[in-house]
């Protein structure tokens, strides 16, 4: 399944990385891939909790923070955050129409 899915470093998560039409693969490897989408969507709430863990954390520390530009700092990665667990959401939406999403 490695060469049908790829590691994204920012969500944390492998992505479909389907390289041809979903339906030029066979029945066989449709189901596959699949089985191992929904391996990784279920892995998706634990991904989306770890991160607001951390947003949670920053968020304690900017309420203590005095200092101007570090404040902007921790706004600025907490919003990263919060984009990357929206992103995730859409991802764990696509439930398995990983064939149309994939290869565009």
């Amino acid at each position: 399944m490695e060469k049908y899915f790829e590691l994204n470093e920012r969500l944390g998560i492998k992505l479909p990385a389907l390289h041809k039409n979903w339906e030029d693969y066979t029945f066989h490897t449709q189901q596959s891939i699949l089985l191992e989408w929904e391996k990784i969507r279920g892995y998706i709430p634990d991904r989306i909790a770890e991160l607001e863990e951390h947003i949670n954390m920053k968020q304690a520390s900017l309420s203590d923070e005095s200092d101007f530009r570090k404040s902007c700092q921790l706004n600025t990665e907490i919003a990263e955050l919060a984009s990357i667990i929206n992103d995730l959401w859409l991802w764990y939406r696509t439930n398995q129409d990983i064939g149309g999403k994939a290869h565009h």
